[in-house]
């Protein structure tokens, strides 16, 4: 084996180098006959190839694989090795689609999106042609490479780019791959150039010779070139039927043409009323002059009084807005000074708040106090009272007789008994009496607990209504938006229609205005609603009149007491206030003007003219707002500013909203929708708690007005107890029998009830001191409430009028602004009179710049013209309709020269035409009948080439064979003998064994490329059937015809390992590994054959 490889294959570094005379007589011999074959025995020394050979490619998502490549191929043989699987066939496929190639040319998908990796968005190919010597493509752009990358998505789409080997994208154009492709002469879709295993199986391995024909025809390109000539052929019958229709219609061009001729001779001359006509028309022109300059010098006169008019408007604009002036400075006053009453106010309130609660504090501790002081005053009273009846008895006892003394120890003693029960009975009423008087603050305390949660669900059963009466609205507005500014509003604005239909309105007016305008940010809603405020249900009237008509409408609709909405009358435009002189700017917060959307010009003027919607801004953030109108020079024309809570701010001032949600400009129904009735649940919710807590209030307040009851029984009961016990001590102490009594007992009791007098005075004294300075404290605590009181209601009294005369002020400031607007309205309409006046004026001086222009070109010298225009142009129209009459009758004559110079032209041209392609169709007969002849000569050459190619090859095994190409059926028969010529007979390739009938194959395929030009030859699993004998000779042959064309380069795939191969430098080998589980990209290097040898 050794040795074979030595005799076939020379290393370039001991190959002799052939001198430039072999060279040239080499090509001398290849051009003296295309048919001579020269085959060699020995290593070619041509030169490697400098155009149209691949140099690389590289895929990325393509087929199975993530990443392929990039690799280098060699300049001759390339070996792709590897197993199934491991992406040899993909380079091939990429091959085909990268250069323009269609998906179904492949056999492996109908449609380029099958080529990308299952679960990725798109694939890409790479593939750099070689781009050197004299025969290079654009090297001035291109240089040594031309890169080729394609991009496949995942819709089936794909596009190119065309880069010069610098990187720089030179096209991105498919017609200038094509035209590389053209000057490379690289067909991907002829089986030369790159045999895949389908096509080999289509057309080589298949049984039928009618295949194996077409297979050389499409290979040689002779099925093209005879598509070519039945394309021309259809072509040369089509012109000859043009030229059949041409002929038809030449013969009636030229009869139209001789009658044109006929009636031209007949016609004559109308000289001397045409004359006439002329001279009339002069004078026609320098009328049109002087009419013109008539106009003009009226137009002159209406612009010097439109000026002095101008002039007058302005001069009652410059009052009006002194009067403005005026009344916006008044209006700021009031209402600086209302602010300032109203600061004054919010921060006297704290205060005044304390004041209360200290008096509340106060007047509880003096009552406290007092209490205290009047029960130790009726334990003195007492006391004092029981010391003197004490004195008394002792006294008496003194006196009385001494034999009575046993009785009178005896009543003594029960008097004393009855006085420890009194004692003990007035501590039980006080005991009693303290929880009389707590369970009487309990309930009053419970009271007002009571009538506060009264006062509270009251508020929150309104507040649900209102609530319910918004949700029924919203949900009405689903199906019709109107409903949001009243049940009632559709009915009046059916009845407004129906009377406009029945012309009660010079105008149908507009509105409500709030459904007339849409907010372009949802989020400014409640802004704008809070800026414009009622005037979202006011409706636009265009005279008084209509207002009037409105009105009495309305009054169907609103009950009496009811507010009805406002009404606004002013004049309907079709186009909207030119604001921008004097409309606020910010270039990151909008107007209300440019934030709301207005189809409707009226609708925008009524909003600019009553709430001046230009000038305010829209600022979502609140603290931002303050940053921009307060701590810095609020925006140009801003007067004030919105929040998207719908704040107020202004440039010294900041008012809350009272508004949480935007009732009329919500796009959102469903989501208002839904936040209405969670808030009738939570109101829901908070009345049962409510109730909850009001049921137990008044269960409490039963409970304990029982007990108060029970406690005040029983107070009445130990106060006639005592009562009865007093008067039983009384009646005992009023007995005026001399008793025996204790004296020492009552002396110790008299001195026992002085010395408690003596702590209750003294206690007494002290509770008085006290209840005096708590009553001095109550009394100063009145005086500081009720100063605070006085000046608070100083204050509201103060801001009633002021109040008052802002509303006036500010109805001042809206008639000066309406009335200014109303000046400024008419100086507008003014001065676009005016100004349309004077565009009239400057058209009317061109319009008699050009009609004098055209009447001096009409007649140079100006005529008096003492006829109006009107009378010379009837003139004009009855001599024109007399030279008509006359030329009916004869014809105009050159109407008539011209319509015979159109026939005439018409039948000149067609003539040319007819014999011009009858020229063309002969000539084209003589080209192809030459054109054929040369076809048939060339695929004679050709089938004489590869017949004797195929004999050679095939001798080199000592087969012999025979090919027969039978043009008329279109079939290839091939025959081959196996043995010796003499020693067995021609079999057809059926009876072969496989590996002789791939043998003969590549025999076959091998013809071919030796009779084909292409810069490449890609060969897929050419040896796959062979046996080893026959796949070492099939590669023999391979080498050998490679290495005699080194100006060509080989891409061979094949799954055996190709370890037995010689080293050369020409001899590249790629060799694919398989993919491990959970790999995308595949490794591959170029191997030599030493790496080979070391890893066998």
């Amino acid at each position: 084996m050794a040795k074979r490889k030595e005799e076939n294959f020379v290393s370039p570094e001991n190959a002799k180098r052939p001198r430039q005379e072999e060279l040239e007589d080499l090509d001398k011999d290849g051009d003296e006959d295309e048919c001579t074959v020269s085959f060699t025995n020995g290593t070619s020394t041509l030169t490697a190839a400098e155009v149209g050979i691949i140099e690389s490619i590289q895929l990325r998502n393509f087929m199975c694989h993530s990443m392929l490549g990039p690799f280098k191929f060699g300049s001759n043989v390339n070996f792709v090795v590897g197993n199934n699987g491991s992406g040899k066939s993909a380079v091939l496929t990429a091959l085909i689609v990268g250069l323009g190639g269609k998906a179904i040319a492949t056999n492996r998908g109908s449609s380029l999106k099958g080529f990308v990796k299952d679960g990725q968005n798109s694939a890409d190919i790479s593939i750099t042609l070689r781009n050197r010597g004299d025969d290079a493509y654009r090297a001035n752009v291109y240089g040594d490479t031309i890169v080729v990358q394609q991009h496949i998505s995942v819709d089936g789409g794909r596009s190119y780019k065309l880069k010069s080997g610098a990187g720089t994208i030179v096209s991105t154009k498919k017609e200038e791959l094509v035209a590389i492709l053209d000057h490379f002469n690289i067909q991907v879709d002829n089986p030369v150039s790159v045999l895949t295993q389908e096509m080999s199986k289509q057309f080589l391995q298949s049984k039928n010779e009618g295949d194996k024909y077409k297979f050389f025809m499409k290979a040689t390109q002779l099925e093209q070139m005879k598509e070519d000539y039945s394309y021309i052929m259809e072509t040369k019958e089509r012109t000859k039927e043009q030229i059949s229709q041409g002929e038809e219609r030449l013969t009636e061009l030229k009869r139209q043409c001789l009658e044109k001729e006929e009636r031209f001779q007949n016609i004559a001359g109308l000289s001397t009323m045409k004359t006439n006509l002329e001279y009339l028309k002069h004078e026609m022109a320098w009328a049109v002059v002087n009419e013109i300059e008539k106009q003009l010098n009226a137009i002159r006169d209406n612009i010097r009084i439109g000026e002095d008019r101008a002039a007058r408007l302005n001069r009652k604009m410059e009052e009006q807005q002194v009067r403005l002036n005026d009344a916006e400075n008044k209006y700021k006053d009031i209402q600086d000074k209302l602010e300032k009453i109203s600061q004054e106010t919010n921060a006297r309130a704290p205060e005044c708040m304390a004041l209360k609660a200290d008096l509340t504090a106060k007047k509880r501790n003096f009552n406290e106090a007092e209490v205290l002081y009047n029960r130790s005053l009726n334990e003195y009273k007492a006391l004092k009272k029981d010391d003197e009846q004490l004195c008394k008895k002792i006294e008496e006892l003194k006196k009385s007789d001494q034999s009575l003394e046993p009785e009178r120890l005896e009543r003594q003693k029960k008097i004393c008994w009855l006085k420890e029960r009194v004692k003990s009975l007035q501590d039980q009423e006080n005991s009693v009496n303290q929880e009389i008087e707590q369970f009487q603050q309990a309930i009053e305390k419970y009271k007002e607990e009571h009538t506060r949660l009264r006062r509270e669900e009251l508020d929150v059963k309104q507040a649900m209504n209102y609530n319910q009466r918004q949700l029924k609205e919203l949900k009405d507005s689903k199906t019709d938006r109107i409903k949001r500014f009243g049940s009632h509003v559709p009915a009046l604005l059916e009845a407004i229609d129906d009377a406009y239909r029945r012309g009660h309105f010079t105008h149908k007016p507009v509105g409500p205005l709030g459904a007339c305008i849409y907010p372009r940010d949802p989020e400014l809603a409640l802004a704008i609603e809070s800026c414009l405020k009622g005037l979202l249900q006011a409706y636009c009237c265009h005279n008084h009149a209509d207002e009037r008509v409105l009105q009495a409408m309305m009054k169907r609709f609103y009950p009496p007491g009811t507010s009805r909405p406002q009404i606004i009358v002013s004049e309907f435009r079709h186009e909207i206030y030119d604001v921008k002189h004097r409309a606020a700017y910010h270039p990151e917060y909008p107007s209300v003007l440019t934030a709301l959307e207005i189809d409707n010009a009226v609708v925008a003027n009524s909003l600019i003219d009553m709430r001046g919607i230009e000038s305010v801004l829209l600022i979502k953030n609140n603290s931002v707002a303050r940053a921009i109108m307060q701590s810095q020079k609020p925006p140009k024309n801003c007067r004030e500013a919105f929040t998207a809570d719908g704040d107020q701010v202004f440039a010294g001032r900041y008012y809350s909203s009272e508004s949480t949600r935007p009732k009329f400009l919500s796009r959102d129904v469903d989501s208002e929708i839904s936040d209405m009735e969670n808030e009738v649940e939570n109101k829901k919710a908070q009345l049962v708690k409510l109730h909850q807590h009001l049921s137990a209030l008044e269960k409490d307040i039963k409970h304990n007005d029982e007990l108060l009851k029970r406690c005040q029984l029983h107070y009445k009961e130990l106060k006639m107890k005592i009562r009865k016990t007093i008067s039983e001590i009384r009646e005992l102490e009023n007995i005026e029998e001399h008793q025996s009594v204790d004296i020492a007992t009552l002396e110790d009791e008299a001195e026992e009830n002085k010395m408690k007098m003596k702590m209750v005075e003294e206690n007494m004294e002290q509770q008085k001191e006290n209840m005096e300075h708590l009553k001095s404290l109550k009394i100063e605590a009145e005086n500081k409430y009720d100063a605070m009181k006085l000046k608070i209601n100083q204050l509201s009294e103060m801001a009633d009028p002021l109040k008052d005369e802002l509303d006036l002020a500010d109805t001042e400031v809206d008639n000066q602004k309406r009335g200014k607007r109303h000046y400024e309205d008419k100086q507008k309409e003014h001065l676009n009179t005016l100004n349309k006046k004077k565009r009239e004026l400057d058209l009317k001086e061109k319009e008699l710049e050009e009609k004098m222009s055209q009447a001096r070109q009409i007649c140079p010298e100006r005529i008096e013209v003492k006829k109006s225009a009107s009378i010379l142009d009837k003139e004009i129209n009855r001599l024109r309709q007399k030279i008509q009459a006359e030329h009916a009758s004869h014809g105009d004559r050159e109407e008539i020269m011209k319509q015979y110079q159109e026939a005439r032209e018409n039948y000149l041209d067609l003539d040319n035409k007819v014999r011009t392609l009858r020229r063309f169709i002969k000539l084209l007969e003589e080209i192809m009948i030459h054109r054929f002849k040369t076809y048939q000569q060339f695929r004679r050459c050709l089938t004489l080439r590869c017949k004797l190619y195929f004999d050679n090859l095939l001798s080199q095994r000592a087969y012999c064979g025979k090919m027969n190409f039978d043009h008329k059926s279109e079939t290839l028969t091939i025959s081959v003998q196996p043995g010796e010529g003499n020693k067995a007979s021609f079999n057809d390739m059926r009876a072969l064994s496989g590996g002789e009938r791939s043998f003969s194959t590549v025999c076959f395929i091998l013809s071919l490329w030796s009779i084909a030009e292409s810069p490449f030859r890609c060969l897929d699993e050419f040896d796959v059937y062979m046996d080893m004998v026959n796949r070492r000779i099939a590669m023999d042959m391979i080498l050998k015809m490679a290495d005699s064309q080194r100006f060509r380069q080989f891409i061979l795939l094949t799954p055996q390992s190709m370890s037995s191969l010689p080293s050369s430098k020409l001899i590249r080998i790629l060799r694919m590994s398989d993919p491990e589980r959970g790999q995308t990209t595949l490794p591959f290097r170029p191997v030599t054959q030493e790496e080979d040898d070391d890893q066998s």
